[in-house]
């Protein structure tokens, strides 16, 4: 497994409506509107994106070698960190796919997820190629 890089989540987030990279402060950012929800480091190894914090403990303690907490500061957002070294192609869309459904409004994903099964091409948890 060769993991993934910043390159990969782009491909895979540039079709996705509302979204848009932003560069602030050396990082690479993802938003839908003001709202912040998928963020790398600078040195473009680990990839925070919005993740429920109630389900957050489960995810890292099943896997701490894919998954970790955010700083103390951002604990108390809808926030997790991957090591995209860590994490496959399905999943990192998985996981990308979801935190973007999370921010943008429930029409939005739903007119999303539409089109591309329609386009033959779904954008659903566990569909990649």
């Amino acid at each position: 497994m060769r993991g993934v890089t910043i390159d990969d989540v782009r491909e895979y987030v540039a079709e996705l409506p509302r979204s848009y990279e932003v560069f602030v402060r050396g990082r690479v950012k993802f938003r839908v509107g003001q709202i912040v929800w998928l963020a790398f480091s600078k040195d473009e190894t680990m990839m925070g994106f919005a993740f429920p914090k109630e389900e957050r403990p489960l995810l890292v303690q099943t896997w701490p070698e894919k998954f970790m907490y955010p700083r103390p500061t951002d604990m108390r957002f809808n926030w997790v960190v991957a090591r995209l070294e860590a994490l496959t192609r399905a999943e990192m869309e998985e996981y990308v796919f979801d935190a973007w459904r999370m921010v943008v409004p429930k029409r939005v994903a739903a007119e999303e997820i539409s089109a591309s099964v329609l386009r033959g091409n779904p954008r659903l948890p566990g569909t990649a190629a």
